[in-house]
């Protein structure tokens, strides 16, 4: 019986094997290029989980035959990192460290890191799915590049699969058909060990020693998860379904189904800056101007656990998060800006009014910059009637106010100062 997980077995060897991430290890790319000269900086990968971080440190490892340590922000310290970079010490080149979740390590952590990686004793390569930008400390930042890696389109998943077919047909000595992909594509999300996971279990639950053939579909893959959930999730997948329900029941204002996932994650000794993170996003995109004071207690929040760890921080998050699933929803602030890069695609870089443009030179001056520009507080109500919105999108209405107490009062005030100029 195969007893190395399927993702492993299967885990690419080289660049050529790898599945993805063609922006940065496609041909003629830089990541690419950087690894065939043969002298990389430390970097951080940034994405989803299930991208291929793990992977592609191991080939760089591998590519430029490096030494290469490993560790995993949450189960080691500052005397783990310690260790690492005296036995570094005693390498002729320069090993690589891969740190996986490494926006788990805190400052004093990310800080013993500093003076190896500045002084090259180590190439660092962490594994993020948080933003780096808040979750590693700026030295340690400014001495990496990040790299963003995307989660797997169809084509992706489809390689991933037949990869994962061929490997088991050999480990078991059958003829496996996959009759249908989607329960496949959906339960992955785009995240290649979940893929894996899914096709193995499967796989495992439906193979019989006297039949020479299997079939994928759609109904014993949602059956055997659905089966194996425990087993399904030995990677650690759950994190982030339980996340995705939790701000999902923030979103359709359930407040004692938002704290029961709440607790799930508290008792699983969830990041609280990773929740009370999530919980400041959803203040802004689901609830935003129909109480703007969601966003400030978010943030309240969020400042707060930083200074108030586990037990107390529970009472913090609870209390934040049973006020955000009761506060009326919009989504019009988030509607808004997406609507905005829709239309830049079809219109990229329209030209700034003439009357809207600073006039900081004599010469500017002379070309009509800021001429004619009206200075709302010169009028009645701080307010005048006046275009500034390029002349090919004049009028276009980019906010719709949501339908809640508060946005109903901005909907009540633009009709009347716009008068028919935006057509609320």
């Amino acid at each position: 019986m195969q007893q190395i997980p399927l993702a492993e077995a299967i885990r690419p060897l080289n660049l050529d094997e790898y599945i993805g991430q063609e922006h940065l290890v496609g041909e003629n790319s830089v990541l690419r290029k950087t690894i065939a000269s043969g002298q990389i900086p430390s970097m951080i990968f940034w994405g989803p989980p299930g991208c291929g971080k793990t992977s592609l440190a191991n080939i760089i490892a591998q590519s430029l035959n490096k030494t290469f340590f490993t560790l995993s922000a949450i189960s080691s310290g500052v005397k783990d990192v310690r260790d690492i970079i005296e036995k570094a010490k005693t390498e002729a080149d320069s090993p690589i460290l891969f740190i996986d979740e490494i926006h788990r390590f805190n400052k004093s952590q990310q800080d013993s890191l500093l003076g190896a990686v500045e002084k090259g004793i180590i190439t660092l390569i962490g594994a993020t799915t948080e933003n780096p930008s808040f979750e590693v400390i700026a030295p340690l930042l400014s001495r990496c590049h990040v790299y963003i890696l995307k989660s797997f389109n169809e084509d992706d998943l489809n390689r991933f699969i037949v990869k994962a077919v061929k490997y088991l047909e050999n480990a078991f000595k059958i003829t496996i058909k996959v009759e249908e992909e989607e329960a496949l594509y959906q339960l992955s999300g785009g995240d290649a060990r979940k893929l894996l996971n899914a096709i193995e279990l499967t796989v495992n639950i439906n193979k019989n020693e006297d039949a020479q053939q299997l079939a994928i579909n759609n109904k014993n893959v949602l059956e055997a998860i659905q089966q194996n959930l425990a087993l399904y999730d030995k990677a650690g997948e759950m994190h982030y379904d339980v996340i995705s329900a939790f701000i999902k029941s923030l979103r359709g204002s359930d407040p004692n189904a938002a704290v029961y996932w709440l607790g799930r994650m508290v008792e699983s000794g969830e990041d609280p800056k990773f929740i009370a993170r999530r919980m400041l996003i959803l203040a802004s995109e689901d609830i935003g101007n129909a109480n703007p004071n969601a966003l400030l207690l978010a943030n309240s929040c969020f400042q707060a656990i930083n200074v108030i760890g586990y037990p107390e921080c529970q009472l913090i998050l609870s209390q934040t998060a049973i006020y955000l699933a009761c506060s009326p929803k919009s989504n019009a602030s988030y509607m808004a800006i997406n609507k905005v890069f829709e239309t830049l695609k079809q219109h990229p870089n329209l030209s700034v009014p003439l009357h809207l443009r600073n006039a900081p030179t004599k010469l500017m001056k002379k070309l009509d910059y800021g001429k004619n520009y009206k200075y709302a507080h010169d009028f009645d109500g701080n307010f005048v009637i006046q275009d500034f919105l390029p002349e090919k999108i004049k009028g276009q209405i980019f906010y719709n106010p949501g339908s809640n107490t508060r946005e109903n009062e901005f909907l009540t005030r633009l009709k009347k100062l716009w008068q028919g100029h935006y057509k609320y």
